[in-house]
């Protein structure tokens, strides 16, 4: 598997991950009905770098990489993971963390937080304190989780 920078010919395929994981409505606050023609301004847009994990062809798993706040809170990572429904439980979503920390390293971020990580994606919350990710606050009801209603957000955090 090649984790890589994402060309506009990944398009569909991130569209196919990014629709099916935001029609769920269990982790992310994209609305559900996000039309594709958004897709350019949430996982395309300046400044944001889009990775894909591709493998035999096949796209399955991307990420974005981003200054958290502009200007003097640019020195912050942020980053989102998606990742093929066929594929979930392989392992894909460390790889991509694990990338993206390298990453941002590289790229010369001192820290990556996440902003919006919700509660009940308890395979998310484990992944990233498995990556060194320390929750450092809780918004109490922070999603309408479209199943259990509303339920808390975590803002997690790591130094790099």
């Amino acid at each position: 598997m090649e984790i890589r920078p994402a060309t506009k010919q990944d398009y569909d395929s991130i569209w196919e991950i990014f629709s099916n994981v935001i029609q769920r409505g269990d982790t992310y606050a994209f609305d559900p009905e996000t039309p594709k023609a958004d897709l350019d301004k949430y996982w395309f847009g300046s400044p944001i770098e889009t990775f894909v994990a591709e493998e035999d062809g096949k796209i399955l798993g991307t990420y974005i990489l981003k200054p958290n706040q502009p200007g003097l809170g640019s020195h912050i990572a942020n980053c989102g993971y998606m990742v093929h429904p066929d594929t979930r439980g392989k392992g894909i979503g460390s790889l991509l963390c694990l990338h993206s920390i390298k990453t941002a390293k590289e790229q010369g971020y001192r820290g990556m937080q996440f902003n919006f990580v919700v509660s009940t994606n308890e395979k998310a919350v484990k992944l990233w304190q498995k990556h060194g990710f320390a929750i450092i606050g809780t918004t109490p009801g922070g999603f309408r989780h479209r199943q259990l209603g509303f339920v808390d957000t975590y803002i997690m955090y790591r130094n790099l």
